[in-house]
């Protein structure tokens, strides 16, 4: 048995093991870097303990530090979350051999299904279907190009360490290969430690589903259900959802079937996700198995009524699993959307900065009990207003999770939710959720994992920055107005004259008060009526075309954060002066998040072409590579591989050519 329990992760999963376990009588202690000494779980906790630097290697992924911090505070247990050392069969067997119990699979249940190869050489084994591969260890940059085609495209080069989407590239032709197994093999080892590869067939066109296991130390094994997690983008998971729209019961026993015997087949314990790739005649096939609770495990809690945490310390404390096969039922359905702090209109490019609104009670109707949505809404978060979002970790800050009496029902309510608990501050993928939960793909459950990529290589709408509308203006204008006059009487100011920017548009705006206490609005030849009826607590009340309605404003200097009928803009007043730092410049490559630069491709003195590829930095699971905006030469370089870089900062300065002698 164990009383005390340390949480070695961070942001929402520690949040959430803290919450179930604080309501079964355990006693919490958190872990924090530098970057996260005022994180909301630090404060949720009974205790916390400082590990280390911001870096993950610098603080997460430290076992002495975590180790110490269990002895320090008396901890007996631990559970791990996701990520970090979830999954490390090392750290398992340190925790056991320090007499802490890991709330989580034995280390060598960990290390059977922790290497990707060895593990479907298992599944192959005990007769679970795989997708043809290389699995040799043989990693010579030879061996693998030979074996990928033998095996033929398209294909996946894989890490055969971790999970997460991280060190997985997929390549479509032979000019590819070489730099996907340079750029898997260099991820893989900055991640994991081991740069180990795979070979993998691709399932073009496919489904990713994936079954929850639960196993007990008494021999008692159960699935509760698929989730359904298709919906992906550069092989990392956006939408999930429980059940499948595509799994018959039929499919849902097979799968389930193969599924626990995988379990079995390492000694498994604790809670377990087999992962599969289903083809288009709904064949299934052995993926990975994830030895710790997953992300997306919420929908699971919301269609079988069971705290997954909870299971996972009682089963930690030796008890008999909660329930058996024939005692689990699935009810409704239920839809994850990952929150992350990007930017899906420029490539999903991550996001650093501070959070100016975020008030996820406005959604939630009833709250959480046990592990289940009291009223079809549930928000998982591990952020605060004020915070700042730093680039050392994953950008996902928060899931929103519906429960439906349906799939309609609840496509519908995430709509909803997602529309009544904007995040604002920094760009988010807010809107880029609920536009793709109602795309006919998504509806029709006509996806696959390559939808998205497919979709921003080739412009789909629902990739392309949304424009604000006039009346999305007006509101602005009128706030902007509001914000910075002294009353709204009209003897007090004439008008308000300014110039708003939203993306690549400005128009100019003219705002003039009335006796009446209304306000007209004029941009370019349209002028709008319109009051202001209240403007308290970030919500501004108005009525506009004679409709009473809302909007959430937050004023940050000329900035206006404007969420208004389920959309998010940022506006910005310019000022008449122009200013350098506004003006693109070709000869000056900025970073273009906070990051580690990675790998620096040039030298100076050396030419380049325009769209050429200088530095790669690397921020919150993603590379992102810095290229040339013209042709020219390399003048000076102000950054290496190693250095961690704030946004906007100089990396290379170009000698630009002349045009006329280009």
């Amino acid at each position: 048995m164990f009383s005390k329990i340390l949480i070695a992760n961070r942001g929402e999963i520690a949040c959430r093991v803290i919450r179930t376990a604080r309501k079964l009588g355990y006693a919490t202690v958190a872990v924090y870097s530098d970057a996260d000494r005022d994180a909301p779980h630090v404060a949720l906790a009974d205790e916390a303990v400082h590990i280390g630097a911001s870096p993950a290697a610098e603080s997460y992924l430290k076992f002495e530090a975590i180790l110490q911090a269990c002895r320090q505070t008396g901890a007996d247990a631990l559970h791990p979350g996701y990520g970090f050392l979830s999954e490390n069969a090392a750290f398992a067997q340190a925790c056991a051999d320090a007499n802490v119990v890991f709330i989580g699979p034995p280390a060598s249940a960990i290390e059977a299904m922790g290497d990707k190869a060895l593990a479907k050489k298992r599944m192959l084994a005990a007769g679970v279907p795989c997708a043809p591969g290389y699995l040799g260890e043989d990693q010579n940059d030879e061996t693998l190009i030979r074996e990928a085609k033998k095996l033929g495209y398209p294909l996946l080069v894989k890490a055969v360490a971790g999970g997460g989407g991280r060190g997985m590239r997929l390549v479509r032709a032979d000019a590819e290969l070489q730099g996907a197994i340079d750029g898997a093999r260099r991820e893989a080892t900055s991640a994991f430690g081991d740069g180990t590869l795979m070979l993998e067939r691709l399932i073009d066109n496919g489904r990713h589903i994936e079954i929850q296991v639960f196993a007990d130390a008494h021999g008692n094994a159960v699935y509760l259900g698929e989730r359904d997690c298709t919906a992906q983008r550069r092989r990392q998971k956006v939408i999930e959802e429980a059940p499948s729209p595509v799994v018959s019961p039929a499919m849902r026993e097979a799968m389930g079937r193969d599924a626990v015997a995988a379990a079995l087949a390492v000694g498994y314990r604790g809670a377990g996700t087999v992962e599969f790739i289903v083809d288009d005649q709904l064949n299934h096939y052995f993926l990975e198995m994830n030895t710790r609770l997953q992300v997306e495990h919420p929908v699971t809690e919301c269609i079988t009524g069971y705290d997954l945490v909870e299971w996972q310390l009682q089963v930690a404390a030796g008890d008999v699993l909660p329930a058996k096969q024939d005692d689990i039922r699935l009810t409704g359905h239920a839809i994850e959307a990952r929150l992350y702090v990007e930017d899906p209109y420029t490539a999903f490019a991550p996001q650093t900065g501070q959070v100016l609104w975020w008030k996820p009670e406005a959604a939630v109707h009833g709250g959480v009990e046990s592990g289940r949505i009291a009223s079809g809404v549930r928000i998982d978060d591990g952020i605060r207003e004020g915070a700042v979002v730093s680039p050392f970790y994953d950008p996902m800050v928060a899931k929103v999770i519906v429960h439906g009496r349906d799939r309609g029902d609840a496509i519908r309510r995430l709509r909803a939710a997602l529309a009544q608990a904007p995040l604002l501050g920094l760009k988010n993928n807010g809107r880029f959720l609920s536009d793709l939960v109602d795309h006919p793909a998504f509806r029709k459950a006509e996806m696959t994992t390559t939808l998205i990529d497919q979709w921003m290589e080739r412009g789909e709408p629902l990739l392309q920055a949304p424009v604000a509308t006039d009346d999305t203006w007006c509101v602005a204008a009128m706030a902007r107005a509001f914000a910075s006059g002294t009353s709204w009487r009209a003897n007090s100011v004439s008008a308000y004259g300014f110039t708003l920017r939203c993306g690549d548009e400005t128009r100019a705006v003219r705002v003039n008060p009335d006796r009446a206490g209304g306000v007209a609005v004029t941009l370019g030849a349209s002028t709008e009526q319109a009051r202001v009826l209240s403007f308290a607590d970030g919500v501004m009340r108005f009525e506009l075309h004679g409709v009473q309605q809302s909007a959430v404003v937050l004023l940050s200097g000329a900035q206006v954060h404007l969420a208004y009928r389920g959309h998010s803009f940022v506006f910005e007043e310019v000022s008449p002066f122009p200013s350098a730092d506004a003006l693109q410049d070709p000869s000056r490559a900025l970073s273009p998040v906070a990051g580690k630069v990675t790998q620096v491709l040039v030298q100076p003195g050396d030419s380049v072409a325009e769209g050429q590829q200088l530095v790669c930095v690397e921020a919150m699971k993603m590379e992102m590579w810095l290229c040339a905006q013209a042709a020219g030469a390399v003048k000076a370089l102000h950054a290496k591989a190693g250095d961690q870089v704030e946004s906007g900062a100089l990396l290379v300065e170009l000698e630009i050519n002349n045009p006329k002698e280009a």
